[in-house]
């Protein structure tokens, strides 16, 4: 089957949307709210009704994080472009004009992006319109998932929360919260389920917000549960513990989060790499795509490598999000754009304050900010040492217990 890489048609009025909007309206408020750290930027509040606006006009398909559930119907099935991919292709386009305002959008947050890969037909109609942050990570539980010590604990027609989970995003904003917890710790993997907690449920509290390298305009908080009685209805999924299933229903929702990080941080390099364009012109530094880059000079050769590698993500990005879009499973995928857009976003980031010297490394332009941000979409969703241990089990065909 031929590979068309052109952007699809269908796509290309929202991602100019997207892109518009990025520039108009994140892209000038960006130093504010970066400055101004845990202040809500009340702009986005206008952005995210417009974006409420198009999806019921049915204008917008993919507008945020919140549309990457898979089809289950066999129409969904077969060479579709669909809503992942539409979700990817808008979200990089914002994250050109800003990573942490993308973070903070309503009723964006990658909460959404759990509900819509594990929840089932009427908890998706129950929550729909629900900002939710996601509640994963946790003290001396970073990486390793599977070792979720928060307990849920059956009561009646209640779950009894307890635990601590840290580096919340939108976790003092959002007005739900999607937290993982055990069932039962010496069932493993299996018993960890996610929860749909709502803001201002008793026993569940914000302990404090994190004063951070980069995306300073998303609040990350730590998030205390003590006895938080939450209703067995607000299990997303099944509450059946299958050991033959393992971790796989969580897991889920990481393969439809990794590629939306991994598109983030295409964007942030994209923002870098066009400003870098332009900064080198003005010096006199020319970039020529007809002449091989040992007969440029360093800056030009550089600039090309950097091209050349973020390209690569961003084609990785764009499988793993069409993957989901006609139901095949995307593990590796996902966790190889997530790994080769991590890793390439910070560098390339990184070498575009190095190719402006003085003018990148100062607050005068943006391109410092970039640095900052992009490091953060390396390590959360699975740090890059993590994607590539997921890879190696995939390819290798090996356990976790067998490659660890």
């Amino acid at each position: 089957m031929p590979i068309n890489l052109d952007d699809p048609k269908k796509f290309k009025t929202l991602v100019g949307q997207a892109h518009q909007v990025a520039m108009n309206m994140l892209r000038p408020i960006s130093r504010k709210y970066d400055l101004a750290e845990h202040e809500y930027p009340k702009e986005l509040d206008m952005l995210a009704a417009m974006i409420d606006g198009l999806a019921e006009s049915g204008a917008s398909e993919g507008a945020g994080a919140a549309g990457v559930r898979r089809g289950s119907s066999a129409e969904d099935a077969g060479n579709k472009n669909g809503t992942n991919l539409a979700s990817v292709m808008s979200i990089q386009e914002m994250c050109w004009g800003d990573v942490g305002l993308l973070l903070s959008m309503p009723r964006q947050g990658l909460g959404n992006s759990a509900i819509a890969s594990v929840a089932d037909d009427e908890q998706l109609e129950r929550f729909d319109g629900v900002w939710a942050g996601m509640a994963i990570t946790e003290p001396g539980t970073g990486s390793d998932s599977a070792n979720i010590k928060t307990t849920a604990v059956l009561d009646g027609d209640e779950y009894v929360l307890n635990g601590e989970k840290i580096y919340v995003t939108s976790g003092d904003r959002a007005d739900h919260i999607v937290v993982w917890a055990t069932l039962d710790r010496s069932l493993g993997r299996a018993a960890i389920k996610s929860f749909v907690v709502p803001k201002g449920t008793p026993g569940m509290r914000v302990d404090r917000l994190e004063h951070k390298l980069g995306i300073r305009a998303s609040d990350t908080a730590t998030i205390i549960f003590e006895d938080c009685r939450v209703p067995a209805a607000n299990l997303l999924g099944s509450p059946e513990v299958d050991p033959k299933q393992g971790f796989a229903g969580a897991m889920a929702t990481f393969d439809n989060t990794r590629p939306l990080v991994a598109s983030m941080a295409v964007g942030c390099a994209s923002a870098a790499l066009d400003l870098t364009r332009e900064l080198l012109a003005s010096a006199g530094v020319e970039v020529d795509h007809d002449r091989p880059a040992y007969a440029q000079s360093a800056a030009a050769a550089k600039f090309l490598q950097l091209e050349s590698d973020l390209e690569g993500a961003r084609l990785l990005m764009l499988q793993a999000a069409w993957m989901a879009d006609n139901r095949q499973p995307n593990s590796l995928e996902a966790s190889m754009a997530k790994a080769k857009a991590g890793r390439v976003g910070s560098d390339v980031t990184l070498s575009c304050v190095e190719l402006c010297g003085a003018v990148g490394y100062s607050e005068g332009e943006l391109l410092e900010k970039w640095a900052r941000d992009s490091k953060i979409l390396d390590i959360f969703e699975g740090t890059q040492q993590i994607q590539q241990l997921i890879v190696a089990r995939r390819v290798l065909g090996l356990s976790s217990a067998e490659l660890k």
